[in-house]
């Protein structure tokens, strides 16, 4: 199966019209999404079809993995609006099920995400990896890919996904997408379009810190974490604010802080809050 030469992929809403939709494809790609795509979404439909025969975005707002404080009833929607991006990226197959058809019954049997899953996102987040995980799981058993692509925005995500692949022994790769930054250095996410002119102004203190930590990697561990420190206390005090849930700079592997005699690959993460709107980002930080 190749690009579609149909005006727009096809559109599945249930397991039989995608079972249908997929028939005799190979070389399958996995984009999975919640949908309200953007820029950095694109950028994940671009390389999984440079690599797939058939490439497949879902489009679900996962209730799983939102608590019981979180925007999932005013999670944006628009599948109209998502069909047309991915018909503008050659996508074969949009998979954009309603919550009834994911979960027909309450879901008793999950994905636990581990004592990797209850740090840094996982302790503000209480549950979210394993609702991640365990629709991540289900969409991998329905659509049968043969590489999922994952942005790399969500660092503690992906690194949850391949270890789950791994433990469970699932025959998926999992391929990282580089995290995309609109043109003034904000990380590309469905949630930016909950901020003001203002707030936006605020939050792009969240890529200034990791490029000022990142800056700092030859002097180690300890020297990362201040100059990122000092740029998010400055943002502490401005208007509107920068609220930080955290900064960590941690092993990719485990999540866990990095020591400060740390050698080696690290992740800088960070979380905060800007007005409503929470927001996170990282990069990789070679000490």
């Amino acid at each position: 199966m190749t690009a579609p030469t149909q005006p727009g992929p096809l559109v599945a809403r249930t397991p039989g019209e995608l079972r249908a939709a997929l028939t005799g494809a190979e070389g399958v790609g996995l984009v999975p999404t919640m949908g309200s795509l953007h820029s950095g979404h694109r950028s994940l439909m671009r390389l999984a079809r440079e690599r797939a025969d058939t490439v497949v975005v879902s489009v679900f707002v996962n209730p799983l993995q939102f608590g019981p404080d979180e925007d999932f009833e005013h999670y944006p929607r628009d599948l109209g609006a998502d069909t047309r991006v991915c018909a503008e990226e050659g996508v074969d197959v949009v998979f954009a099920p309603e919550t009834a058809t994911m979960y027909p019954a309450p879901q008793m049997v999950t994905v636990d995400a581990g004592t990797m899953g209850e740090r840094l996102e996982g302790a503000f987040r209480p549950g979210h990896f394993t609702g991640v995980l365990t629709v991540v799981a289900k969409l991998f058993h329905l659509v049968r890919p043969a590489f999922a692509v994952f942005g790399e925005k969500d660092a503690q995500q992906i690194a949850l996904v391949r270890r789950m692949v791994a433990d469970l022994d699932l025959p998926v790769e999992v391929v990282g997408a580089p995290l995309s930054r609109d043109p003034d250095g904000l990380a590309s996410s469905s949630r930016n379009a909950y901020l003001s002119e203002e707030e936006r102004a605020s939050a792009l203190a969240l890529s200034r810190a990791l490029a000022a930590g990142r800056e700092a990697a030859p002097g180690g561990a300890e020297a990362v974490r201040a100059a990122s420190r000092k740029v998010l206390e400055k943002a502490a005090a401005a208007t509107p604010p920068v609220r930080l849930d955290y900064l960590a700079l941690v092993d990719p592997a485990t999540f866990e802080e990095a020591s400060a005699d740390h050698s080696g690959d690290a992740v800088l993460a960070v979380a905060a809050r800007v007005g409503v709107t929470r927001l996170i980002d990282n990069t990789a930080v070679p000490l």
